[in-house]
């Protein structure tokens, strides 16, 4: 009985030791963390080909002279994809997510969530002058900032100046010039049922004077009708791809690249692809503005891109904003334009060498690029694309005004609910 009492004695005396080291080491280590280390921000964003937000991270971290260092977590290349990951982890309030490569049709979701940070004061202006006003556009809801546009993307249209002498000037113009040419008369655009075809939608409805959600009600009205009898015409005509109805931007490429079309619309970065797999075509093909719905008004192309959005659970908000302001500012841009082919949102950008160099045609673009629209900027968005993409597919069987009053219709329902998360 003795021998046991003292063992039991030791023992306790063994675990005090123990726990008291443990305490020593915690509060050495959480002193440690607290007196100057500089701590690691998480930037989430879709995984890229080129490497240039990786050596975005890697100049940003070193110019912060210790003050933080940027790790790039890869999400998916699919925006579908990001965002499902993205809105399972902030609901649970994750607070690993500092930075966040937002999709620019993010913003209205992600700010009614309370899953961002809000952008104020001097902080917004950092990140605002000198850029697109569309750009702008799409990282803000409800007139407050949210984040921080950081690239952005707008469609040109291509042509064939071997088959046409002059590129059409509207969407009437261009079927009317496809259906004349005896072969290659084709239009490639992007009518399958996915995101492409809400951007080509939205674009056409903005490019006849209106829009489709403006401050969270439907607007419609007879713009989208004129956009909706373009692209019923379109796909009952012999101008149309076959393939129209399954068309991305990828199967739109391969069929111009193949030389079975005359125009395409499509994003400027499809122009390297020209020349490293058509070389023979690239004299014959040109860059020209989208075309307008109506003769008397400029076409107005829908943005894409990515913003930077400050997690709204950060244990490292300071470093976090300065770390986006970094990942977006000049020399990032150009950057991003040199080895990712994205254009940058601060206009000033496209009389940089660097940039006319990597993009081509960048005074096309950026003549799109400052006259841009956006798609809905609403709480709802993922809903709302939803429900357009499934009411005016396929477009052969649009009835343009039945059609815009069974979309305005059911776009009410999805703002009336809220939407769904």
């Amino acid at each position: 009985m003795i021998g046991g009492h003292a063992r039991s004695t030791a023992t306790r005396a063994v675990r005090l030791v123990v726990g008291l080291s443990l305490v020593s080491a915690l509060t050495t280590a959480c002193g440690s963390a607290s007196s100057g280390a500089a701590p690691t921000l998480h930037w989430y964003i879709g995984k890229q080909s080129s490497p240039a937000f990786n050596d975005d991270a890697t100049a940003c971290s070193k110019a912060s002279g210790g003050r933080y260092r940027i790790k790039v977590e890869d999400l998916p290349a699919d925006a579908t994809a990001q965002r499902e990951q993205l809105v399972r982890r902030l609901a649970a309030k994750d607070s690993s997510i500092d930075l966040i490569g937002m999709d620019v049709v993010w913003t209205g979701e992600f700010a009614k969530a309370g899953w961002v940070k809000e952008w104020t004061g001097d902080r917004r202006s950092a990140v605002t002058a000198g850029n697109a006003p569309a750009a702008v556009a799409t990282a803000t809801f409800e007139d407050r900032l949210w984040a921080a546009p950081q690239n952005t993307n707008a469609q040109v249209l291509f042509y064939r100046k071997d088959l046409v002498p002059q590129p059409p000037k509207t969407w009437d113009d261009m079927i009317t010039a496809a259906e004349k040419l005896p072969a290659n008369g084709t239009i490639e655009a992007q009518g399958a049922q996915y995101e492409g075809l809400v951007v080509w939608f939205a674009s056409l409805v903005a490019s006849a004077g209106g829009s489709i959600i403006d401050n969270g009600k439907v607007t419609l009205g007879q713009p989208a009708v004129d956009a909706l009898r373009i692209m019923k015409r379109l796909a009952t005509s012999k101008a149309a791809d076959p393939s129209l109805e399954n068309a991305q931007e990828d199967q739109s490429t391969t069929a111009f690249v193949a030389g079975k079309a005359a125009f395409m619309v499509n994003y400027s970065a499809v122009y390297p692809s020209l020349q490293k797999e058509a070389p023979q075509l690239v004299d014959k093909v040109a860059v020209a503005p989208w075309p307008s719905v109506r003769p008397d008004q400029p076409s107005k192309v829908t943005l894409g891109g990515y913003n930077l959005g400050v997690g709204k659970f950060t244990k490292h908000p300071a470093e976090a904003f300065a770390a986006a302001t970094c990942l977006r500012n000049e020399d990032s841009q150009v950057r991003n334009a040199a080895e990712g082919g994205l254009p940058p949102t601060i206009l000033s950008l496209y009389q940089d060498p660097r940039v006319k160099a990597a993009l081509s045609q960048s005074d096309v673009l950026l003549s799109g690029i400052s006259n841009a629209t956006e798609r809905p900027v609403t709480p709802a968005y993922n809903d709302v694309s939803l429900v357009i993409q499934k009411t005016i597919h396929p477009e052969r069987q649009i009835d343009p005004a039945k059609t815009e009053r069974s979309l305005r219709s059911k776009l009410n329902a999805v703002l009336h609910s809220g939407g769904l998360v």
